[in-house]
């Protein structure tokens, strides 16, 4: 009789625990099936595009700016919002080991198995890395997520309310039939004016085979097919999927009219870099402490992880060597590019002209970011006219293309 008295007692015991599970189970499930903002849905309307077309994502470190761009049903991209990150780490440049702390760089894919709804920073999605080439090339590491929380060791850090809406637009583009969504994530973005800079960066050549890519995307408005071959991206050439990164690239077939207007793109920012290197614009090294974060988070330290090292980033000035377009002495004898605080205090202490960089962002009127609001930065949008608790562990304008180019393993918790 004893017994069978406490057994009920316990019973309810259990089936009480087991509720107080569900509850938080569903404020978890509930967290990642949370609807797109309503302002977002009638963006959407307003750009000619659907909660259910297929997206693309495009992210630029040096700007610290994230896009979210939305198929219209003539199969063309159209810009719907850019997030300022709260948050990356590491330097400019692609990742290459495990512990590196980079952000890579790259063409990614993320699939439905990479949509993490139980992350432990709110709500995450891994980006793909590493994709075929880096793996040619020797690139370790993994598990690179897009998540909230304001804390990257490796990272693209958004706050909870962004990473909430931009898992809600994947999520609903995925679930729309969309096999993976494509992430191009950028060092910055692929001006003449940065590439200037930048010429004499021992990534350069790397960064020109993104550049190829964004030329493609910018031009067709169209996801580029990517391909590796040779141990380089290739894209939208003919069977790119087939193509092995490790052998030589056999003679490619692309769209002629596609093609010619990439290298006429090609021809015209080589001209204007040439340009700028005649007219002063010195080549650099630009060195961050670890990584960095959008202007508009700077009041906000308190949110961010390892708050220390969000410094505006230094810039050295390298010296010019003859012909940058080979390049090849300067590069070989330039730092790698996961350079730490050290290098550039050496640089200083050497007598190499040294700035501070400004923490600030080229203003545009698609991109001005000056009306994000203090208490939780909102995303700017396509359309609207300018105007004017801290984790311990870790945070030009598109142009409208030619008419004549047509449109043609789950991951861990993080």
């Amino acid at each position: 009789m004893k017994i069978g008295g406490i057994a009920p007692a316990l019973g309810l015991a259990v089936l009480a625990a087991f509720a107080l599970s569900a509850c938080d189970q569903s404020g978890l499930a509930h967290r990642s099936q949370a609807p797109i903002p309503y302002q977002t849905v009638a963006l959407m309307e307003q750009i000619g595009t659907t909660k259910e077309a297929p997206m693309l994502i495009r992210a630029y470190k040096k700007e610290a700016e994230l896009e979210i761009w939305k198929m219209r049903s003539d199969g063309r991209y159209v810009h719907l919002k850019t997030f300022p990150m709260c948050r990356w780490s590491g330097q400019l440049g692609p990742k290459r080991q495990q512990g590196d702390r980079q952000v890579p760089e790259g063409f990614y894919a993320i699939g439905p198995a990479q949509m993490n709804p139980n992350s432990s920073y709110y709500l995450s999605f891994n980006v793909g890395y590493p994709n075929a080439l880096d793996r040619a090339l020797g690139h370790t590491g993994g598990d690179i997520m897009v998540h909230g929380a304001c804390s990257s060791a490796g990272c693209f850090s958004m706050t909870d309310n962004q990473i909430a809406e931009i898992y809600a637009i994947a999520r609903s583009s995925l679930a729309g039939g969309q096999r993976s969504i494509q992430m191009q994530s950028y060092p910055f973005r692929m001006t003449a004016l940065n590439l200037a800079k930048h010429r004499l960066d021992p990534n350069i050549d790397f960064w020109k085979q993104l550049k190829e890519g964004s030329d493609h995307f910018e031009l067709t408005l169209q996801e580029p097919q990517v391909g590796f071959c040779n141990r380089r991206y290739v894209f939208n050439a003919e069977g790119a999927e087939h193509l092995d990164p490790n052998a030589a690239c056999p003679p490619l077939q692309q769209n002629p009219e596609v093609a010619q207007a990439v290298a006429e793109r090609r021809a015209q920012d080589e001209a204007k870099v040439a340009e700028l290197a005649q007219r002063g614009v010195k080549p650099v090294r630009v060195v961050y402490q670890d990584g960095g974060q959008h202007p508009s988070f700077a009041s906000r330290v308190s949110q961010v992880s390892r708050p220390e090292t969000i410094v505006a980033p230094t810039e050295i000035d390298l010296d010019e060597k003859p012909g940058w377009g080979g390049g090849q002495a300067a590069a070989k004898s330039a730092a790698s590019p996961v350079v730490t605080s050290a290098a550039a205090k050496a640089a200083d202490n050497s007598g190499k002209p040294v700035r501070v960089m400004a923490m600030a962002t080229a203003r545009s009127d698609r991109r001005d970011m000056s009306a994000l609001a203090a208490s939780d930065p909102s995303p700017t949008n396509s359309v609207k006219k300018p105007s004017g608790a801290h984790r311990a562990a870790l945070m030009d304008d598109i142009p409208i293309p030619p008419a004549s180019i047509g449109v043609r393993r789950p991951s861990r918790v993080h």
